[in-house]
């Protein structure tokens, strides 16, 4: 009996794709990559066209072993990596470090994992696409280029354990540029006015906004110019000069790609990019979703008439989408991909809520809402603006409410505030009368650009043609490590260290980190995939500029001293005050006088608040899987510990610490049950 073998990516895939294909088939898994460039070399030889020098990843032996045997075994071997360059990469290494060439070799993709797309994918096996290979390749080496030729630099010229990289170099300078904006922002003055009408037989008053002139919109920029436009409008006769209703409709969104859920998915479920890359893995590994590193909004045939089902039978024809929304992805290479959708749109959210897992459920809500939304047909408001005259002057209400749900039945994103109506309107027009109660004012200023936040800094990303979806969450997971930028409030901040690297980059390496250079390099990418660039040429004419400016930076550029953060804790050993000091696990106390003296300690960060046991400092610990917790600094000796921050306030009713828990203040004793709203600092 024929024996076949199939390669995965993934060990959490094997068993369901082994359960739909049954006994002739072994299923095998690669844990990603098998070979790649060895970590203590450049590894391209670029005196000789640039050839890479592959190795075997330590660890991957004993898979590479057991491959072995399975393919002397096997009749064909089918190579089912990711459907993506990345995934084309591990099959063409694959390929090479088991030696197949003189076996039945076959490249199989699936966009899900799914029964159907599993035994679609065998009846339409194809050959390794060296095209989108070389791109992959290119990348690499690019990346390796950048990061090996550039980082001993900043070694050198700053402090070990710092990296520089093609596309996380280019984040950096973006948070760098805003935090420059941010600084460099005067504020400008501007006045709200709105006007209170009375109308006779109404309890609530019409409130209008100040539009300027009737032809003419005026920004009010100064108190003096505010009392000008009071005193003109003194002792008016106001009167409505126009009513229109109308309608508009507010379109369905587009289904989710890997960067607008990195977005939606900060927003909405408040999950770092790099948590919502693991958990979608997860739901893809185990069936519920399609592949999540995709550029394309567009959906399968198959997919599309599923939804169209769906809608009909449980919400009703009319609100099916009359076209599917798609949007036109020319130009994005990934395109071949789908969006990220449900494998099954019957599966709905509710019936999952008690099999997965919180966080996996939510995230799966949220796709599932999404891509069912997409495919239904957009919301309808009613719509009512109103023009109020009087001294030359204008006010105008404007409200709407909606008229028919659509997509909205099922989804609004984030940013969507539903309209509130405004029952006035209903019986307004030309003839009703108007009294003027008052007028309020108030005074503002013009507001700095916001700090960039993960999911603003993905869509700038994004926008710009800087990197692609599975670079996104690795970026930022890497300056975050690398601690070039501390994140407050999910708000991104540069620090001193990342100033430093970012100041460096821009004056040395002005190209490595310009935004058009990078996006274009991405481009020549995009056309290696197309076959229409080779990819040495990529690199060949990347190199040597590369290494005349990291020549010209290790003559030029100074030395940048960046002190330890000091202590008030004292060296038991040495006398001296230790320094915080950040390593594999995070941050630790070391002594400034190392080598000579080596002493170490864990770094507790005190949270300023009391010990109700005994007066010591409470810190913030974690547990082995790294879960946070607050206990007293003496322990062992004293054992108090809570898993919520200590609010430094006791409870009135039996004296124990008060707990913050979101807005509240609830007491440590569950039994005991007070709880108070906390006040706004």
């Amino acid at each position: 009996m024929a024996k076949y073998l199939v390669i995965v990516e993934s060990p959490a895939k094997v068993k369901t794709i082994k359960k739909f294909l049954g006994p002739n088939y072994e299923v095998m898994a690669s844990n990603g990559h098998v070979r790649d460039l060895p970590k203590s070399q450049l590894g391209i030889d670029v005196e000789h066209d640039y050839e890479p020098k592959y190795i075997t990843i330590r660890g991957k032996g004993d898979i590479l072993a057991a491959l072995r045997k399975e393919v002397k075994k096997a009749d064909k071997i089918y190579l089912a990596t990711d459907p993506d360059r990345e995934g084309e990469a591990i099959s063409w290494h694959l390929y090479m470090a088991l030696k197949l060439e003189d076996k039945k070799v076959y490249r199989i993709t699936f966009n899900e994992i799914t029964k159907n797309a599993v035994k679609e994918s065998l009846k339409n096996p194809r050959e390794i696409n060296m095209d989108l290979v070389d791109a992959q390749q290119a990348r690499r080496m690019l990346d390796r280029m950048v990061g090996y030729r550039i980082s001993p630099l900043l070694w050198a010229k700053v402090k070990r354990g710092l990296s520089a990289g093609r596309v996380q170099s280019v984040a950096l300078r973006l948070i760098g540029d805003r935090e420059d904006e941010i600084n460099a922002f005067i504020p400008e003055e501007y006045w709200n006015l709105e006007a209170d009408f009375q109308i006779p037989g109404e309890k609530k008053p019409l409130i209008a906004k100040f539009y300027g002139k009737k032809d003419e919109k005026i920004n009010i920029t100064s108190r003096e110019q505010l009392d000008k436009i009071l005193k003109e409008m003194e002792k008016a006769d106001f009167s409505i000069s126009d009513v229109k209703n109308g309608e508009r409709t507010r379109k369905q969104p587009l289904p989710f790609t890997t960067s607008t859920l990195q977005q939606e998915a900060s927003k909405a479920l408040n999950f770092s990019t790099q948590k919502t890359m693991r958990l979608a893995q997860q739901l893809y590994e185990d069936g519920y979703i399609s592949y999540l590193r995709t550029d394309s909004t567009r959906i399968s045939d198959e997919a599309a008439a599923a939804a169209a089902g769906f809608i009909t039978e449980n919400y009703g024809k009319e609100f099916l989408s009359a076209g599917n929304g798609q949007k036109n992805n020319k130009g994005k290479i990934q395109d071949a991909h789908e969006a990220i959708r449900p494998t099954d749109i019957k599966r709905i959210p509710s019936d999952l809520k008690t099999s997965l897992a919180r966080d996996l459920f939510r995230l799966y809500q949220l796709i599932w809402k999404r891509f069912t939304a997409s495919q239904m047909a957009p919301a309808v408001y009613a719509t009512t603006s109103v023009k109020i005259d009087g001294a030359g002057y204008r006010f105008t209400v404007a409200a709407s409410k909606i008229k028919f749900e659509g997509f909205m039945s099922v989804y609004t994103d984030s940013d969507e505030e539903k309209a509130e109506p405004n029952t006035l309107l209903k019986s307004l027009d030309k003839d009703t009368k108007l009294n003027l109660e008052k007028f309020d004012y108030s005074q503002h200023f013009t507001q700095p650009p916001a700090h960039y936040t993960e999911a603003s800094l993905v869509r700038s990303l994004e926008e710009m043609g800087i990197g692609r979806p599975s670079t996104y969450a690795p970026t930022i997971t890497t300056i975050l490590a690398r601690r070039y930028v501390a994140k407050e409030n999910k708000n991104l901040f540069m620090t001193e260290l990342g100033e430093v690297v970012n100041n460096m980059m821009k004056e040395a390496f002005p190209s490595i980190v310009d935004v058009n250079f990078t996006a274009n390099l991405e481009s020549l990418l995009d056309r290696v995939e197309e076959g229409a660039v080779h990819w040495k040429v990529v690199v060949e004419n990347f190199y040597p500029d590369l290494d005349e400016a990291v020549k010209n930076a290790e003559k030029q550029l100074e030395n940048v001293e960046i002190a330890d953060e000091e202590t008030d804790v004292i060296c038991e050993k040495c006398g001296r005050n230790m320094v915080i000091k950040y390593g594999p696990h995070g941050k630790f106390l070391g002594c400034p006088g190392f080598p000579d003296c080596r002493n170490t300690k864990p770094y507790l960060e005190k949270i300023g608040v009391a010990c109700p046991k005994c007066g010591k400092d409470i810190v913030v610990r974690k547990t082995k899987k790294g879960r946070r917790y607050y206990g007293c600094e003496d322990n062992p000796e004293c054992d108090f510990m809570v898993w919520q921050r200590p609010s430094g306030k006791l409870c009135p009713k039996c004296g124990n610490v008060l707990l913050e828990k979101g807005n509240r203040l609830s007491c440590a004793d569950e039994q005991c049950g007070y709880i108070e709203t906390k006040k706004s600092r």
